[in-house]
């Protein structure tokens, strides 16, 4: 019998072509227009997006994505990795009939241009594959609905396979565990695994009983929040944790990146402002929602944190590495990739 051919489909959150102010506007534009990251009836939406946020905030996340763009090279770091990351993964498979594709959630490489490709290549089964270790609606629910919508198009519809969420995959807590392994971790005041914040009524439409009790949730992985994004963010700290050898009076978790006090709680800057107030001079800080570092490591915590830090007192904010393009980070979804085939 024939192999059988297949086609994965890699998908990141996406990033502006450029940091002009053209680009940055269409991203955010494309981005904050997902019902599944603003969920709002659609003409409430479009007024919100359009009429505030985006005119408002183009200015200033074009200078962010200009600062960005300088520690990328000149260009996108989370696109630089997200292509490094395909193309180590495809020289895992140079030997067999798998074909491994990136496209972006939101913008360039499109996921219609790159699943228009993929269609022509006649694939037996596809595998979609977001790269979101904790499940959300709006990262890992979008990109997969987003590429399903396309694919239902088709007049010829191949087997496919569906990877919602990897953050129990011990590569990918291994890289995590590496990329931290360049730091001394006794020489840091405190230890942060800041996470990407959500809105309370994300994370509570995720659960079974329509409400997420955070404290719970903390606690462990149950049939109601098998995919809730605290749940998930929390066990991810806890195998972290049992690898680098963290009691948990050691280390918090926290939430970054938020727009409104309706978001979950604690928040990364909040905290960081506290330590530094209570004496602390020195912090580790892991991101382990990012796989690849981008405008939230990069300068969120890397620079913006830094700075909220010393102005209270505090010296050193450390960032360690996403897993980008470690070696334990590939065989994560090399195994996930077998694993479906």
């Amino acid at each position: 019998m024939a192999q059988k051919k297949i086609g994965v489909l890699l998908i990141q959150l996406g990033t502006p072509d450029s940091p002009k102010k053209k680009d940055v506007r269409r991203y955010l534009a494309e981005f904050l227009m997902d019902p599944r990251v603003i969920d709002l009836p659609y003409l409430n939406r479009l007024l919100l997006v359009r009429g505030i946020i985006v005119p408002f905030r183009t200015s200033k996340s074009s200078k962010v994505y200009q600062l960005l763009w300088k520690y990328g090279n000149g260009v996108s770091p989370l696109l630089t990795h997200s292509l490094n990351t395909t193309a180590l993964l495809q020289d895992r498979f140079k030997n067999e009939e798998i074909i491994i594709e990136l496209a972006m959630r939101y913008q360039n490489p499109s996921m219609e241009k790159v699943l228009e490709r993929m269609k022509k290549a006649n694939y037996d089964e596809i595998v979609i594959l977001p790269l979101f270790p904790q499940y959300a609606s709006a990262t890992s629910g979008s990109a997969i609905e987003k590429a399903l919508k396309i694919i239902q198009k088709w007049w010829a519809v191949p087997e496919i396979k569906v990877c919602s969420h990897f953050f129990h995959n011990q590569g990918y807590i291994d890289s995590i565990v590496e990329q931290a392994k360049q730091f001394d971790l006794n020489s840091f005041d405190k230890i942060m695994f800041s996470y990407h914040g959500l809105p309370v009524s994300h994370v509570d439409k995720a659960h079974l009983s329509g409400k997420c009790n955070q404290e719970q949730c903390s606690e462990g992985l149950t049939t109601d929040n098998q995919f809730c994004y605290v749940a998930h963010s929390f066990e991810t700290t806890r195998l972290l944790a049992s690898k680098l050898n963290l009691s948990k009076e050691r280390y918090a978790v926290s939430f970054q990146s938020r727009l409104d006090n309706k978001w979950l709680t604690p928040y990364s800057d909040k905290l960081i402002k506290q330590w530094a107030l209570e004496g602390a001079k020195k912090v580790l800080v892991f991101s382990p929602a990012f796989v690849a570092d981008c405008l939230e490591t990069i300068i969120e915590i890397g620079v913006e944190y830094q700075e909220l830090f010393e102005k209270h007192g505090g010296e050193l904010v450390q960032l360690v590495p996403s897993s980008n393009e470690h070696a334990r980070f590939i065989d994560c979804l090399e195994e996930m990739i077998r694993t479906e085939m």
